[in-house]
């Protein structure tokens, strides 16, 4: 019986950002899950940091896994040439194929729907609900305001010190590598 591959789910905008550096490690990680032979889980758009990754990952010979829910196949261009293409009827029935048939999350620049993925998957983590890495890709430093307003509910006491344990950040590609090749081998 072969092993199962191991999955990379990433959470990451639908528009491109104001900055350069955002595309290039987008670029750069499906590029990474590819060359280490992980699949790339993400929301199925062709649009955005998210068709990048996924074409990067497509043209490093890499397998995807997209979900997408009927709703957004036309906002977010469903890439229907995925080596696995799921529609879901919501976004919650989305959120959960993902996380289901991922074994860490990366979250890369991104709006409203990338910090809900991150929230979520945060609080099951919080629970006890699964020990999946959560890694931040702190490109530019992009996630610096989250992780102080992380630590300021920390601080107003709305959560334990711990929670910040459960999130690594990363400053580049590189050290995305490393967490992941000790997380996934």
């Amino acid at each position: 019986m072969s092993k199962r591959k191991a999955s990379v789910c990433v959470y990451c905008g639908s528009r491109l950002g104001a900055k350069p550096a955002y595309e290039e490690a987008a670029t750069e990680v499906g590029r990474l899950i590819a060359h280490r032979g992980w699949q790339l889980v993400y929301g199925a758009g062709d649009v955005g940091l998210m068709g990048v990754v996924a074409r990067a990952a497509q043209a490093a010979g890499g397998d995807t896994f997209g979900v997408i829910p009927v709703h957004l196949m036309k906002w977010e261009v469903g890439k229907t040439d995925l080596t696995s293409f799921v529609v879901t009827e919501t976004m919650h029935e989305r959120k959960k194929v993902m996380f289901m048939n991922a074994d860490a999350v990366v979250m890369l620049p991104g709006g409203a729907g990338s910090l809900d993925e991150f929230f979520e998957v945060l609080t099951w983590r919080q629970l006890g609900l699964h020990e999946k890495p959560i890694v931040l890709l702190n490109t530019k430093g992009y996630w610096e305001p989250l992780m102080d307003l992380m630590r300021h509910v920390i601080a107003q006491g709305f959560a334990d010190a711990s929670l910040l344990d459960f999130v690594s950040v990363v400053p580049d590609v590189a050290a995305l590598a490393t967490r992941l090749d000790g997380a996934l081998s």
